[in-house]
Order: C-alpha cells, then sequence, then structure tokens
C-alpha cells in the first residue's frame, strides 16, 4: 500500500526537520572529546560521558509519562528551549565545572529530542511501507552526518576554537524550533500504551526476537559511541592528522549512510528479510574495526578506506534494525520507542567503560581489536531471529 499524498508530505517534512535537528547535533559531536580534553584526562571523559549516559536513562524512564501528559509536540518545544539555554552556557562558561554539568544535561535533551521526532514519523508511518518510510528519514539524518563534520572541522580550523561548532549548532536550534511549531502545534496524539520499566523487561525478555534486536541494538550503538569519542582524539593525538585531514576521513567514512541506507529499506520491504542483510552487516563491521588496530601510519586514504568499510556494515545493520522494530510496534507502544532509542545514551556508558578498563590490559591502538570482536557477539542472536512480514 502506498502512503497517501498528504501523509508523503508529513514524511518528507519530518525528514527535513530531523535533517536540521542532526545537523545541530552533528556539528560538534565528533570534537566534543576533544573540547573536554582541554581540561579533563580521558578517563575523566569517559566518566562525564557515563554521567551523561546516566541522566539520559532516568529522563527515557519518566519520558513516556511526560509525553502522556503533555502531549509530544508540548515536550519537544520546552527540550528545544531548554537545549537553547544549554549551549548558550557552553558557549559562554570558563568554569570546567559547569561545562561538564551542561554537557551531561545535553547530552540526555538531544537524546529526547530525536525521541519525540521518531514519535511524529512513526504517527504517519504505514505499515507496509516502513522500510521505505525508515530509509528516507535515515537517509535525510545521514546527509547531515556527512555535512556536519565538513562544518565542524572546518570551524575549528586547526585552531583548537571548539567553541565555534556549539555557535552554529545553537543558531540552527532557532529555525528548528520555528519548524517544529509550524507543522506540529495541532498534533494529536495517539492514545499512547505505557509500561512500568518492570513490566517492560519481562515483556522485552519474554519476547525472544524482540530481546535479541534490543541487544543487537546495543552493540550498535556501543560501537557508534566508542568511535564518536575516542577515534578522533586518537587520529589527532596518537596518529598525527590535522582536524581538516580528520574532516577529510570523517566524510568518506559517512558515506554509506546517505547511499545504501533507502536502497536497503526498500529491499527488506519487497524482497529480502532483515536478519541476512544485518548479520552480514555485523560481519562486515567487525573485521574491518579489527583491521583498523594494524593501522598505525599516517596514511589519510588507507584510514578513510578502513573506516569507510566498517559504516558499510553499520549501515546495513542500522536501516534492519530501525525496519524490523518499527514492523514489531505501533506508535502506540511509547515505552518500546524509549527503550529502543535508550541504547543510545546507554551505550556511551559501556564504551566508556570498555575503554577504562581495556586501557588497563591493551593499549589504544589494540582497542580497535577489542571492539571488533565485541562486534561479533551480536552475530549468533541476530541469525536465530524471525524475518517479519507485514
Amino acid at each position: 500500500m502506498e502512503l497517501s499524498k498528504s501523509r508523503k508530505h508529513v514524511v518528507y517534512t519530518i525528514s527535513v526537520i530531523g535533517f536540521i535537528f542532526s545537523l545541530h547535533v552533528v556539528i560538534p559531536t565528533y570534537s566534543n572529546s576533544s573540547f573536554l580534553n582541554i581540561f579533563a584526562d580521558q578517563n575523566t571523559i569517559g566518566l562525564i560521558y557515563m554521567a551523561g549516559a546516566a541522566l539520559s536513562v532516568f529522563t527515557f524512564l519518566i519520558a513516556p509519562n511526560l509525553i502522556k501528559q503533555l502531549g509530544n509536540y508540548r515536550t519537544i518545544f520546552f527540550i528545544i528551549c531548554a537545549e537553547i539555554a544549554i549551549f548558550i552556557g557552553l558557549i559562554t562558561s570558563t568554569s570546567p565545572i559547569v561545562l561538564s554539568i551542561l554537557f551531561i544535561i545535553q547530552f540526555a535533551t538531544s537524546s529526547l529530542i530525536g525521541f519525540c521526532l521518531d514519535l511524529f514519523l512513526e504517527g504517519y508511518t504505514a505499515g507496509q511501507n516502513v522500510g521505505t518510510v525508515r530509509g528516507l528519514y535515515m537517509t535525510s539524518i545521514n546527509i547531515a552526518w556527512l555535512i556536519g563534520p565538513i562544518i565542524g572541522t572546518t570551524l575549528i580550523n586547526g585552531t583548537g576554537s571548539y567553541r565555534s561548532t556549539y555557535i552554529a549548532s545553537l543558531a540552527i536550534l532557532f529555525p528548528f524550533l520555528y519548524l517544529v511549531y509550524r507543522n506540529f502545534n495541532r498534533f494529536h496524539d495517539p492514545n499512547y500504551t505505557h509500561s512500568s520499566p518492570w513490566q517492560l523487561v519481562k515483556s522485552i525478555s519474554t519476547d525472544k526476537d524482540l530481546s535479541k534486536i534490543f541487544y543487537a541494538n546495543l552493540v550498535l550503538q556501543i560501537f557508534y559511541s566508542w568511535m564518536v569519542v575516542y577515534s578522533p582524539i586518537y587520529l589527532n593525538k596518537n596518529i598525527g592528522f590535522s582536524w581538516e585531514e580528520i574532516g577529510i576521513i570523517l566524510v568518506i567514512m559517512l558515506l554509506p549512510f546517505p547511499l545504501i541506507e533507502y536502497p536497503l529499506g526498500k529491499m527488506a520491504d519487497r524482497k529480502y528479510g532483515e536478519k541476512r542483510i544485518m548479520a552480514i552487516g555485523f560481519l562486515i563491521m567487525g573485521i574491518s574495526t579489527i583491521f583498523l588496530s594494524f593501522i598505525g601510519t599516517k596514511t589519510l586514504l588507507v584510514w578513510a578506506i578502513l573506516l569507510f568499510i566498517t559504516r558499510v556494515g553499520a549501515a546495513m545493520v542500522e536501516i534492519m534494525l530501525e525496519t524490523y522494530i518499527y514492523k514489531s510496534i505501533t506508535t502506540k507502544d511509547i515505552t518500546v520507542i524509549s527503550s529502543f532509542r535508550l541504547a543510545r545514551p546507554v551505550s556511551f556508558f559501556f564504551s566508556s567503560f570498555i575503554m577504562i578498563i581495556g586501557l588497563m590490559f591493551f593499549d589504544y591502538q589494540s582497542m580497535f581489536a577489542v571492539i571488533g570482536l565485541f562486534i561479533f557477539t551480536a552475530l549468533l542472536p541476530i541469525l536465530t531471529i524471525r524475518d517479519i512480514k507485514r
């Protein structure tokens, strides 16, 4: 069944809004850890990210109740206003303690905004077109992930002026706020079903396929978070790449997301099952990440190609996870959606923990192999799920 013209318009609109929000998030993302590194060592940076993850867990647990009370539109409007205030603080403050606290809070607010956008999109998704719609939405977001690092590294421009990335992100929030107001101020919330955390854990644990998908998503998000926090520091401090060179590497690395997710989403809808593509993606991710531990030279092309291959696998996994989970639920399942999105902030806790413990036994370079081997733990669960046909 094809989407109606009105629904197509809404899906395209949300995709554009998702692009703008993602651009706001991405511009400072790869330099955040280097900014924190000005006043904190690597272990302290890990603790800051872990604190952000813990706060995100708390906010995601209360988000379903909050959205049921206020509605999705009012909730996202309030959080965007809070995000604006936080970025003003990140730009103007000079206190390491204040900056750390603001960073931790912003970690949680940005995750919740993304969750609210998910609810808007899911409300207009037709069951037969989940892969196509999610593929379009994810492609718009991933174009932002492609453009954002270019803007961020250009703004830094070898000066170490990381605050300029926060200024750019703040500026983007104002048109983002306007577009949310303009398009969703009359959004009608469905009758959300809400489960307590214990009920949700019981529900997921008794659904073997859903629990395996949740674990696979956690593995993917740990891979993302580890790469976001620690690979830029490694490329800059250990390998010796400039931020301009890192920007080129990031652009090449992120190309698979806008290039292959949309067609893969359509393929999942029409012909192939999700688990086959997902398993191949995890295999590619794991092998190519392990290979990174053997590259210690400053060769831009080699790093760019290998990181590109890791993201080919990640893009395959990501869009199949998105398709699978949204075929399994409806927009009313607000607690399931929030829990699925919870993997992203939680992953920063685990990736920081893995790094802190791992560095006690391995050097920085060998940690790529540790992460690569960890990725393989998702293969068996994925191979034993059933494909969903809608």
